[in-house]
């Protein structure tokens, strides 16, 4: 199965990206994913099931910790594994 996952992070400061939004960018760019798109409100990966539920499970964990308060995120099945 293939999955999108787009998400945010809060709080917001539009003058300066906050630490936890440049961690969940690194969390996703390192993770083994087909497509990312990063952007200052919202962000887009697309993957195999495994890849993406890996990378969602340490985004949270990590945007969390790196002072993270909300973290607003969806996951959409887009297609079969290898389509």
């Amino acid at each position: 199965m293939r999955l999108r996952v787009e998400f945010t992070t809060e709080p917001f400061d539009l003058d300066e990206a906050p630490r936890h939004a440049l961690v969940a960018r690194e969390v996703i760019e390192a993770a083994e994913l087909d497509a990312v798109d990063v952007g200052p409100f919202g962000n887009t990966a697309e993957g195999g099931a495994d890849s993406v539920l890996t990378a969602v499970d340490a985004l949270l964990r990590q945007a969390l910790e790196a002072g993270a308060t909300r973290v607003s995120l969806q996951v959409n099945v887009i297609g079969e594994e290898g389509e």
